[in-house]
């Protein structure tokens, strides 16, 4: 899968010694102009709906249990791969040099109506909710938050990038 970006949590994150990984899937639903997001009532943030890839599951399987859990999204189709991203920081186990996760993003379709979510405890906790908005009116809250110098979620870089990416490459 094409790299969309890599980013440094950290000024000098290494990129190379003892590597701890992590994957996550991440879903591109659009509808015309509109992206199904996951809105977070607490901090502002739009994010793709999605998360971590379990031991025993593959990333496809991953993917429709994550749109399922965060966004009520019912995936009707084989998702398409669309890139990935590849964020590096410092790990919080001794025994390693590096984090390094990487997002994998797909477009995927699903149902028009969507069920309802089964969040995390964090999830809850941050107000996550679907939403369709405009690509545009994403990038520009996402961005202003960047902006702000408020404490932001480490997520929100990374969504803007991709978010950034799809319109350029999908909308407009």
């Amino acid at each position: 899968m094409r790299t969309l970006a890599e980013i440094d949590r950290h000024p000098h994150v290494p990129h190379e010694g003892k590597i701890i990984c992590r994957e996550a899937v991440r879903a591109v639903i659009l509808r015309g102009s509109e992206l199904l997001l996951i809105h977070s009532t607490v901090n502002g943030d739009y994010k793709f709906p999605g998360g971590g890839v379990q031991e025993d599951e593959d990333q496809q399987s991953a993917l429709i249990r994550e749109v399922a859990e965060e966004s009520g999204g019912c995936v009707i189709a084989t998702p398409q791969p669309f890139g990935k991203v590849q964020e590096y920081d410092f790990p919080t186990e001794k025994e390693f040099t590096t984090f390094c996760m990487t997002s994998y993003y797909y477009l995927c379709e699903i149902e028009p109506l969507l069920g309802a979510q089964q969040l995390d405890e964090y999830e809850a906790r941050l107000g996550f909710v679907p939403e369709w908005v405009t690509i545009d009116a994403a990038i520009e809250n996402n961005l202003a938050l960047l902006a702000s110098g408020k404490k932001i979620e480490r997520w929100v870089k990374r969504e803007t990038q991709v978010l950034e990416i799809v319109r350029d490459e999908l909308i407009h």
